[in-house]
Order: structure tokens, then C-alpha cells, then sequence
């Protein structure tokens, strides 16, 4: 793993300070999240682990604006998200944030190139400029001679190169992976992993929610949840305070 800059020297292009979730049922609250605090920097690779129930898929969905927090703040660049509409954190998901998950969650009626344009297209992107961009990032990914396929005639490790390069496609602020190889036989996952750390090494942040630990090695640091709370936070093989 290449050398990794002291966070000192880098921005916080995500900061989380006391959060909280917590779901209602009925007149029950059901807490989920419970006070984190941490910070993941510019050009970071992060992954966040923990057992069924530590609150990983709850913080992934606020990371991803697909949730809002009940209490404390989640700042993405310079929005604070607890503060948006919901108009405005479709717009933060659609311009700052890549995702790419486990299922793929590509359009079956669509092919590669069209898969890749669909987030453009949701931002205006000029149908020309979507077109240029969609051939660049699949020939970027090893799939320029596939564009004209549909998911269902690629493989799952092919179907997951699409995911990494329409996650790509408006250049995000942030990539949020789900568990990004847990549907690939191992030779596939290898080359999906790689292709994550040429992204890390290209500048991109990245944060990763696996419960693998090989994946987790490969990250600058691992976000360890246990009950809704931060356990521990492990920095490159080394466990620091999360104070």
C-alpha cells in the first residue's frame, strides 16, 4: 500500500459529529446509532466492519443521503446534511456521491453504455457529452467492447466493473461501496478490489462496508461498530483512540 498522508495534512470531506439514528415503532424508539464521531479525508479508503446489527447499514444509508440523522450532524463537503431537503439530498446523491453495491443494481432493460449515461442523464448531462463520457469510463473499467450488452449477458465480476464506472460517471465526492464483492468468486473480487485501489491511488475516497477481512486490509483504516457505537478504529494494521 502506497504511503498515506497524516490526516493533519488533509480535508475532512466527511465529518460526523455525535450522531444519532433512531427508528420509531409504534411508541417504541428503537436506537440504532448512538453518538459517533469520526471524520474520513480527502483521497481516504476506509472500511467500517461489525457484527449484524452494529448499525453499518443504517450509517452507510446516511453516508449515501439516503436517510437523514435524528440528532447530532453529518457534514458532506461543506452541506450539512441534517439540514437538507429532500429535493436537495437527491441532488447531493446524484453530483457528490458513487455508490456501488453488492447486487450490482443495474438496469436490466438497459445496456452497459446506457447503465453507465442513467446518472448523467439524471443531471442533465447533454445526451453527447453523456455518450463521451459512458464509452471513456468503459473502456476505463475493460469493457469497451461489451457496451452494447445487456447485464444479464456478463458475468457477475464484468456486471460489477459497469457498477464501479457509473458510480464514476458525475465524478464524486465520494464512493460508498456495499459489500462490493460479496456476490464474486474470489478470482473477481480480486480484480474488483484492485480496481478499487487504482481509484484510491487515482484520489478518489472511498469508504467500503464489508464484514471481509481481507478487504478490510487493503484500507488506510477500518471503522469497527459494535451496538451502534464505535468500538475501535483501526489505522492501517495499528488500533488508534477514536477520541
Amino acid at each position: 500500500m502506497p504511503h498515506v498522508p497524516s490526516n493533519n495534512s488533509r480535508q475532512a470531506v466527511v465529518r460526523i459529529e455525535n450522531l444519532h439514528k433512531a427508528y420509531y415503532l409504534a411508541h417504541m424508539e428503537l436506537p440504532v446509532l448512538k453518538g459517533l464521531d469520526v471524520s474520513f479525508f480527502d483521497g481516504e479508503y476506509v472500511s467500517i466492519m461489525g457484527p449484524s446489527g452494529s448499525g453499518k447499514s443504517t450509517l452507510l444509508n446516511i453516508l449515501g443521503c439516503l436517510d437523514k440523522p435524528t440528532g447530532g450532524r453529518y457534514v458532506l463537503g461543506s452541506d450539512d446534511i441534517a439540514t437538507l431537503t429532500d429535493d436537495e439530498l437527491s441532488a447531493i446523491r446524484g453530483k457528490r456521491i458513487g455508490f456501488i453495491f453488492q447486487s450490482f443494481n443495474l438496469i436490466s432493460q438497459l445496456n452497459i453504455l446506457e447503465n453507465i449515461e442513467v446518472a448523467m442523464y439524471y443531471q442533465q448531462v447533454p445526451k453527447h457529452q453523456r455518450r463521451q463520457r459512458a464509452l471513456m469510463l468503459a473502456e476505463r473499467v475493460g469493457l469497451a467492447d461489451r457496451v452494447y450488452h445487456r447485464p444479464f449477458e456478463l458475468s457477475g465480476g464484468q456486471q460489477q466493473r459497469v457498477a464501479i464506472a457509473r458510480s464514476l460517471a458525475n465524478d464524486p465526492l465520494i464512493i460508498l461501496a456495499d459489500e462490493p464483492t460479496g456476490n464474486l468468486d474470489s478470482r473477481s473480487g480480486t480484480e474488483i478490489l484492485q480496481m478499487l485501489d487504482e481509484l484510491n491511488a487515482q484520489g478518489k475516497t472511498i469508504i467500503v462496508v464489508t464484514h471481509d477481512d481481507h478487504v478490510a486490509s487493503r484500507t488506510h483504516r477500518t471503522v469497527h461498530l459494535r451496538d451502534g457505537r464505535i468500538e475501535r478504529i483501526v489505522e492501517r494494521g495499528v488500533p488508534c483512540s477514536n477520541a
